[in-house]
């Protein structure tokens, strides 16, 4: 009996998996409908993982704390978070088992930026995004130089792999190590998919990997979920931009990037226009998703110039999408497999949340969070209706592949 891609992930082992991921967003209401300007003069909006920072941030804001501060202090709660591992310490690792992490910061008031990328070592790589901006006449530093300048500042060295991630690690590395392509923008593109198989084979599969977990001493609880890291390799990030009520903006993008990647891989979220990028005059924008596609677009840089030739946070946001979309002709067989969040927000107090599917694969919906004196969760405005589809896909079995 043949076995499609949603039959072989609807299974009750990686379906656990949708079924937590989906849970962790029901303790807050998340709202239907954006607003679309803040309520007071202070707004701060973030990612998802950036919700349970915000409050004492805002109340920095409250305080008179520079808008960068408030931006640091929502982004490193995460960083500093083991069981966070798309961000600083727990990141999931390159493929030799290296955590790298990358992040780029923009000081509106001082029209200032600070970048690094491929950092080992080095837990709070926003903070040291900072200290290049302050203490360098450059603006980005990478890989070994960047691990020393840290370090120079007073920045410890330390393992940033805990147990968990390593453990993760090597269940890729022993069952399905491999992640050099194709990608989605090449024309071979279909080649990058998990080998066809009969149902059978793939139950097999799947057990043997079920075995090497075990093997490894990852906690039954946890399998499911590890096993789905390792068919299908997350990305995750952090961005957060912020609005005082003197009108001044920051924004900074930080990540562990793309889990499994080639080592010396940086993604947009160190590149200064298109994981982050804040104008003092306009407004700050940033990313999560897919980092290759955002690259290509420069899509938080594009944001700002939409928003100053008089788009709206949501026109800007929404066409910054529509060019990811146009690099592929429009075809949502190939565009379901990516997906891309951008985060806006306006001198004015005005802001937006869009993406380029209304939700995970895993039926969890994009969200925006948002400070304005009250937080919440909001659901984003999506480009396309339904959800997004894990990479690489699952092709249908064939008798004939065997």
């Amino acid at each position: 009996m043949p076995v499609s891609r949603r039959d072989f992930i609807a299974s009750a082992a990686l379906g656990a998996v949708g079924l937590g991921l989906e849970a962790q967003e029901t303790h807050d209401e998340i709202r239907p409908k954006q607003a679309m300007k803040a309520a007071s003069g202070a707004i701060m909006i973030s990612s998802g993982n950036g919700y349970p920072y915000m409050n004492e941030a805002f109340e920095m804001l409250h305080k008179g704390a520079d808008t960068l501060d408030a931006v640091l202090r929502v982004v490193r709660g995460p960083e500093d978070d083991p069981n966070d591992d798309s961000v600083g310490l727990g990141g999931l690792p390159n493929e030799e088992g290296v955590v790298e992490l990358d992040a780029c910061c923009m000081h509106g008031p001082s029209r200032r930026a600070g970048s690094v990328g491929g950092v080992r070592n080095i837990k709070n790589v926003s903070l040291v995004a900072k200290e290049v901006m302050l203490h360098t006449g450059h603006v980005m530093l990478v890989g070994e130089g960047a691990e020393r300048f840290a370090v120079a500042r007073g920045f410890p060295r330390e393992n940033l792999l805990t147990e968990n991630s390593r453990k993760v690690w090597l269940l890729w590395k022993e069952t399905h190590s491999d992640w050099w392509g194709p990608g989605l923008a090449d024309p071979e593109w279909k080649k990058r998919t998990l080998p066809r198989a009969h149902a059978e084979n793939l139950q097999q599969r799947l057990q043997r990997m079920y075995e090497v977990a075990a093997d490894l001493g990852i906690a039954p609880g946890l399998r499911a979920e590890a096993i789905r890291k390792v068919i299908h390799p997350p990305t995750g990030t952090i961005h957060c931009s912020v609005l005082n009520e003197k009108g001044e903006m920051s924004g900074c993008t930080t990540t562990s990037g793309l889990a499994w990647k080639l080592p010396g891989r940086l993604g947009d979220s160190p590149i200064i226009g298109a994981g982050c990028y804040t104008d003092q005059d306009i407004g700050s924008a940033g990313a999560t998703g897919s980092g290759e596609e955002n690259i290509k677009v420069a899509g938080a840089h594009s944001i700002i110039e939409n928003m100053r030739k008089g788009m709206s946070p949501l026109e800007a946001g929404m066409d910054a999408l529509k060019r990811i979309a146009r690099n592929y002709n429009n075809d949502r067989d190939r565009l379901q497999y990516t997906d891309m969040t951008y985060y806006v927000l306006r001198k004015d107090g005005a802001y937006a949340g869009v993406s380029l599917w209304t939700g995970y694969a895993q039926g969890k919906p994009h969200t925006i969070s948002v400070h304005d004196g009250t937080l919440r969760r909001e659901k984003t405005v999506s480009l396309f209706e339904g959800s997004s589809q894990e990479w690489p896909p699952i092709v249908e079995a064939s008798k004939s592949s065997l």
